[in-house]
């Protein structure tokens, strides 16, 4: 068990980065993950390390805000109705394959291993398992006011 340290109400005022905060939270998550994979074989690196996503974030407060993450199992074929979420989603594979698609992006297929990303307010217009036959399994790791509902249906 990783020993955690309470992060302070202000952390701006602590002189914290939040950026440096998320990252950190986020990271730790991926990383349990994908050492929780027998499959997973990092790129050759100095410390066997891979980048997997790199990606800006919004300019948000996180006053009132909390991580939730969604450990979510899509059977052969299955596929959501169009929504969105309040805040910024990021989403990790862990096994099979997902279709994503979020406005104003193309329809992408995520394999094991691979992670996607989702703006605050963006409408997911196509989550759905890529395989007739096989199950996917994918993390979703939810940054929003913790006073909002985790999802609502598009408009």
């Amino acid at each position: 068990m990783v020993p955690t340290q309470p992060i302070a109400s202000s952390a701006e005022a602590d002189g914290v980065d939040r950026r440096t905060v998320l990252e950190s939270l986020f990271l730790a998550g991926a990383a349990l993950l994908v050492a929780g994979r027998a499959d997973a074989t990092p790129d050759a690196g100095a410390q066997g390390e891979k980048v997997v996503l790199k990606q800006d974030l919004p300019d948000v407060a996180l006053k009132g805000w909390q991580l939730t993450a969604l450990d979510l199992t899509y059977a052969p074929g299955q596929s959501d109705k169009p929504h969105k979420h309040p805040g910024f989603v990021f989403g990790f594979v862990i096994d099979g394959e997902v279709k994503f698609q979020v406005d104003g992006g193309k329809e992408t297929t995520y394999k094991a291993g691979q992670m996607f990303y989702e703006p605050p307010g963006g409408v997911h217009r196509v989550s759905a398992n890529a395989s007739a036959t096989r199950t996917c399994r994918f993390l979703a790791l939810i940054f929003a006011d913790k006073t909002s509902p985790l999802t609502t249906p598009a408009e």
